[in-house]
């Protein structure tokens, strides 16, 4: 469960992605007498919850062309659950003045990050506007995730004849990665379990993200030292050996043996790039100690590499940028413990100055899921209402009263059909989650190949009425392409809520346990902001709630074992 806090990048974001801008314009409008113009692009963000925009960066200015391609790109932190507003202000630079003010306005344009992304193979063609009566031409942006190397590597070693290091057994031997930087220095990167009690040890298989192996260099030298386990902490010394990603990856086709040589010079591996060898030219410093007691030293035994196996890490938005689209679907409480709509006590109350609790939840969540629905049609559904004209009750009524197609046209049709119902159900109940679940469930199973995905949002006042079947729905849409994501709004307790939101113990019915962690529940007073500012609660809300959504994206691709699509090329 999420909980209220600073906007900084949450723990359930996508950690570390940066997401690299290519900018080019074209048809710009030519404000040079004798020439063409000379643009530039600067891009100005604004910070979640604030409407002030700060210039971020700027590219390159392109001499006489009204079609720039420029170099310099921008790069930016990417998070899915925030709302990230972008401004590119276009300019012909013709005077000195280091003041962007002083050239001449070419145009702009607005755009949200998740919309560049979410578009087919993440390019975005936007047209410019801001100059009166002018066609001010079009700005193109290309978004790429910058990442030299998600690959994960597996492997597993044992060593043979260590040295032995304890006066009444024989040693308890570990292993330490490091990997090399530029400066000639090593980074600890890795380190295996202790086995006790052998000179002959079997390690487990291990799992190491390559660029923490080497920072995507298959060359860079991987350094690996053998140590012998005291419990004091003074571990003994055994030897090391060097290698490369690129000589590890060859034992994905022959056992690998490695010399374990006991020397130190100058503190760290000097020169050697390969195995070792009898005749290795690598100039070796001995322990003096080990060269006194051992004049026809070898080595310090010796560590094969049994396996090696790599895969590939995907991410968030490999899937998008591959095609998978997130299909939103909303279901909202229309109990009567809501209070009188045409009441200000009643939580669907909205005054001319504010809206209510529920549209400011349902507008937090789905201006942002809607950048990646490419229709921007989002089923919205009421529940726990008697319905006009027979007042019959509903857990799973259409918003837009078509229940043949309950499609409401982006996050503004289904405010606009939200208000309407308001004004012709009756408010009524119970609260019952499960056929709206059920539903969604139903849709979500028709295609399960990765090419779509579903978040259903459930804003709702009270305590559920139907536990049970609520679990068992959750449990059988666990294993499905699908979030579900639960708002509380109100002063009621909802502790029955926690219990939906398996991040401690997984919900689980008659027996069977949820495949994966779908529900994120979190109540909407704790990210009331005290001063009533309604932009800043809900991007609090909406970075809390949507945290998740990425990662239980991949749980669901990574457990069906389904691959990215390669994007479409042009």
């Amino acid at each position: 469960m999420a909980s209220p806090g600073a906007l900084e990048p949450a723990a359930g974001s996508v950690p570390g992605t940066k997401v690299e801008l290519t900018v080019s314009c074209r048809n710009l409008l030519d404000m040079d007498t004798f020439s063409k113009s000379d643009p530039v692009v600067v891009l100005f963000v604004q910070g979640a919850g604030s409407s002030e925009w700060k210039e971020f960066g700027r590219t390159e200015v392109i001499d006489n062309t009204l079609n720039p391609d420029f170099v310099r790109k921008f790069v930016l932190d990417y998070y899915f659950e925030e709302k990230q507003n972008l401004r590119f202000d276009v300019y012909n630079v013709d005077s000195k003045s280091c003041s962007i003010y002083k050239q001449d306005f070419l145009g702009q344009a607005f755009v949200a990050l998740g919309e560049v992304i979410g578009s087919q193979r993440g390019r975005l063609e936007r047209a410019l506007t801001g100059v009166p009566g002018k066609r001010c031409g079009t700005i193109l942006l290309l978004a790429e995730e910058l990442s030299n190397c998600r690959d994960i590597v597996t492997m597993q070693l044992c060593a043979n004849k260590l040295d032995k290091k304890d006066f009444f057994g024989k040693s308890d031997p570990f292993l330490v990665f490091y990997r090399s930087n530029e400066d000639g220095t090593f980074t600890i990167c890795h380190k295996t379990e202790v086995v006790k009690n052998t000179l002959n040890p079997v390690w487990q298989p291990f799992t190491i993200p390559v660029r923490a192996l080497c920072n995507g260099d298959y060359d860079r030298t991987v350094k690996i030292d053998v140590y012998d386990w005291d419990r004091d902490g003074s571990h003994d010394f055994i030897g090391e050996f060097a290698t490369s990603y690129r000589e590890l990856s060859r034992a994905q086709s022959q056992f690998t043996v490695y010399e374990v040589w006991g020397a130190r010079p100058g503190g760290r591996f000097q020169g050697c790039w390969e195995p070792h060898s009898g005749t290795c030219p690598c100039p070796q410093v001995l322990n003096p100690r080990k060269k006194c007691k051992k004049k026809k030293y070898v080595n310090s035994g010796t560590v094969t590499l049994l396996s090696f196996s790599v895969e590939s890490e995907f991410t968030f938005v490999d899937y998008i940028r591959g095609g998978t689209q997130l299909n939103f679907t909303v279901a909202i409480d229309f109990t009567a413990s809501n209070g009188m709509p045409s009441q200000p006590t009643s939580l669907h109350y909205a005054s001319p100055y504010q809206l209510s609790a529920y549209a400011l939840a349902l507008k937090a969540v789905g201006e942002i899921i809607q950048d990646y629905d490419s229709d921007k049609l989002f089923p919205a559904y009421g529940f726990g209402a008697k319905l006009p004209p027979d007042g019959k009750i509903s857990h799973q009524f259409p918003l837009n009263n078509n229940e043949a197609n309950p499609s409401c046209n982006g996050i503004e049709g289904v405010l606009e059909s939200y208000l309407q119902s308001l004004r012709t159900v009756q408010l009524y109940g119970p609260t019952n989650f499960a056929p709206v679940i059920n539903q969604v469930a139903g849709t979500a199973a028709q295609v399960t190949d990765g090419s779509q995905y579903h978040v259903l949002l459930i804003i709702t006042d009270g305590v559920i009425s139907d536990m049970l079947q609520t679990k068992e729905a959750i449990v059988t849409a666990s294993a499905l392409p699908m979030s579900i994501i639960i708002v509380g709004v109100g002063p009621a307790e909802f502790d029955a809520m926690e219990e939906l939101d398996g991040d401690e113990v997984r919900v689980s019915s008659r027996g069977r346990y949820a495949e994966r962690d779908i529900v994120q529940f979190v109540p909407f007073r704790d990210y009331v902001d005290d001063s009533g500012n309604q932009v800043l609660s809900m991007a609090r809300l909406a970075k809390d709630v949507l945290a998740e959504i990425p990662e239980q994206l991949l749980s669901y691709m990574k457990t069906r074992d389904i691959k990215p699509r390669r994007a479409d090329p042009q």
